[in-house]
């Protein structure tokens, strides 16, 4: 426990530094409060407003979720096609390159239009949000497989199948959790930016908070939203040391 708490310390000392700064140019009217707000008048948002903030927050995990479960089904399926041959790679990444620059925030009011407004506009704009860093990462991960044991593997007589799933989809398996750690964060900024449009959530509260003027209660949506992207993140690293810990590199531990 205690070297657990060692650890932590480091992180957490500058956002108690940063409170506390801030908290005090606020006190001191050095930063206006419509501006910026203190620390404890967002706390006290927090605690004011739960019941509705923990409400949206359920809305927009329970969007956020889904939008990444479909982009991570989706993101490796067209990986794995795309990594079949060059030819394929040469005529279709381009697309998905173009569909990742085209920003969801244009994107959104088309979605409304296709699937109304409510939970599924919302899935669909953290899915089109996070998709792109699966595709790119496995991608990658699947063409960096060592050429030697690809053709130790072509030698013996591997069916390109069997290569794929004993060989291929392991060694890129670190790129992989790597572009859903990604793709993670990516998903609760899609679902509150579909929010946005498309109502309910955390996105929603932020909308009518701000054309309230309170801002408190912007920055304690925020705040949730980002807990919620490191929920997702931490996620998907235990995952990652679960599964590479005992072969690779990046989470060994001595």
């Amino acid at each position: 426990m205690k070297r657990r708490l060692l650890g932590i310390f480091p992180a957490l000392l500058p956002l108690i530094v940063l409170c506390g700064a801030t908290e005090s140019a606020v006190r001191m009217g050095l930063v206006k409060s419509y501006l910026l707000p203190a620390p404890s008048a967002i706390a006290q948002a927090l605690l004011v407003n739960r019941v509705e903030l923990l409400g949206a927050l359920w809305k927009t995990s329970e969007a956020a979720l889904a939008g990444f479960a479909l982009s991570t089904v989706a993101g490796i399926a067209i990986a794995v096609f795309l990594s079949s041959s060059k030819a394929v790679q040469r005529a279709f990444y381009p697309y998905a390159v173009f569909f990742q620059t085209v920003p969801v925030i244009a994107i959104a009011p088309l979605l409304v239009i296709w699937f109304g407004y409510g939970l599924r506009t919302v899935i669909a704009s953290a899915f089109v949000v996070s998709i792109f860093p699966v595709i790119a990462n496995t991608l990658t991960g699947i063409l960096s497989t060592d050429p030697a044991l690809r053709d130790l593997f072509q030698l013996y007589g591997a069916s390109p199948a069997r290569t794929l799933f004993q060989l291929r989809f392991p060694a890129a398996l670190p790129q992989i959790l790597t572009g859903l750690r990604i793709a993670g964060g990516l998903a609760v900024i899609g679902a509150i930016v579909g929010e946005f449009i498309g109502g309910q959530g955390l996105g929603s509260v932020v909308d009518v908070a701000r054309t309230q003027q309170r801002v408190d209660k912007v920055f304690a949506a925020v705040l949730l939203a980002s807990v919620l992207g490191l929920a997702l993140f931490g996620l998907v690293s235990a995952v990652s040391w679960m599964t590479l810990r005992r072969w690779h590199a990046s989470e060994s531990r001595d």
